[in-house]
């Protein structure tokens, strides 16, 4: 790649599209991130019930619309403040509890160092009615992917502290709906979940963007990942010497010169043995650095990441195989999100258990999607688009 770089404040090479800027009130912290070429706005749908407390028609047809073509949905005011904040007193509740169930996903050293605190939520009566809640609001749209048999596979709390990773963009399993619900606002300095729209596998690829679609993805993937790995090494490195915030006894060392399993940290032992599925030295061959500069034009022009910033009460629907990436938090506030998967297709538990991290609870007692319709849902004060599809009735 042809990019010319920049330096940071610690001397370290990275690249262009990393943007540095500084802000007062965040006591002079370089705040670098990837390039978007988007806001929200483009694939947000304005959250509207109707008498039953679920999507009115035309809303559903808005939301299809956005995720058939973009692999995810954001819906907008699907939660009234009440039961945003009931949310963030069940994920509070989990994550003070000393015997909490850590989750396998995302990055186990961030979890260790207390960067990030995903774990599951256990089948208790208030997180599935909260669960349950969501799901029945939304139902016609997840009920156009998954049907009332298939498996609710985990219920997660999402928290990241500042210092956290940037993930590796990745696909999650296959097969899967996901959702996470903002129960406070999440900024980008916090780490809004970014996507690359319109890379889902849906077997259209090819006729919305070429016969070359797939092979575009994952050098764009390549591409944007080689990014974070040079952004992820240059923060530790700045951390670690200017002890903005304190690394911890062996922390950089494991973050960083590990022989221990991490997909999302950057790794450099992992990443030159070619140990790093998400992203390594194998996937930098010669051929594979031509084919980035030959089509740097049509993967500048064909993608793009789009970072969220969820407002409280947004609820964020995606595919699973869409690519995207959470972000690491620059904000010395924490970022908390609920989050929920559903299987697309029936799922062997070995499968299962191996993509993702139900509570053991869940485990124990299965609970499928028509389940969670079934079940006696949270009620609070109704959302935004009930009370205005109320006044103009």
């Amino acid at each position: 790649m042809s990019w010319p770089t920049v330096f940071d404040t610690s001397g370290m090479s990275v690249p262009k599209r990393w943007v540095v800027r500084r802000t007062p009130d965040q006591n002079e912290a370089a705040d670098m991130k990837l390039e978007t070429r988007n806001g929200m706005s483009l694939f947000e749908v304005p959250a509207t019930l109707n008498a039953d407390g679920k999507l009115t028609d035309t809303c559903v047809q808005q939301a299809l619309t956005v995720m058939n073509r973009e692999g995810f949905v954001i819906f907008t005011d699907l939660m009234s403040d009440e039961e945003s904040d009931v949310g963030l007193e069940l994920i509070r509740q989990t994550i003070e509890d000393p015997d909490r169930v850590r989750g396998s996903f995302a990055s186990e050293t961030d979890n260790r160092y207390v960067r990030r605190d995903f774990c599951s939520l256990p089948s208790t009566m208030p997180v599935l009615s909260f669960a349950a809640m969501l799901a029945q609001r939304i139902e016609p749209v997840i009920s156009t992917y998954c049907a009332r048999t298939h498996p609710l596979l985990e219920v997660t709390t999402l928290t990241s502290y500042i210092g956290s990773s940037h993930q590796y963009v990745h696909r999650d399993p296959a097969g899967v709906i996901s959702l996470f619900a903002a129960v406070a606002d999440v900024s980008e300095a916090q780490g809004g979940t970014v996507f690359i729209p319109g890379t889902h596998l849906d077997g259209r690829a090819e006729e919305r963007r070429g016969a070359t679609a797939h092979e575009l993805m994952e050098l764009f993937r390549v591409k944007s990942n080689a990014y974070i790995l040079c952004y992820n090494l240059a923060k530790l490195w700045r951390m670690l010497r200017q002890g903005k915030t304190s690394l911890a006894w062996g922390e950089f060392r494991d973050r960083v010169f590990s022989s221990a399993w991490d997909e999302h940290q950057p790794n450099l032992m992992r990443f030159i043995l070619g140990k790093n599925s998400q992203f390594s030295i194998r996937n930098l061959s010669p051929r594979t650095l031509w084919r980035l500069y030959k089509h740097r034009d049509a993967l500048s022009e064909m993608f793009h990441l789009v970072q969220t910033a969820p407002r409280k009460g947004t609820v964020i629907l995606y595919q699973s195989d869409l690519l995207h990436a959470g972000p690491d938090n620059r904000s010395p506030h924490p970022r908390r999100l609920f989050s929920m998967s559903i299987a697309r297709n029936p799922v062997e538990p070995k499968v299962w258990h191996a993509g993702y991290s139900p509570h053991p609870t869940l485990i124990a007692n299965s609970i499928s999607l028509g389940d969670l319709l079934d079940f006696p849902a949270f009620c609070a004060a109704p959302v935004a688009g009930l009370r205005d599809e109320k006044a103009s009735g």
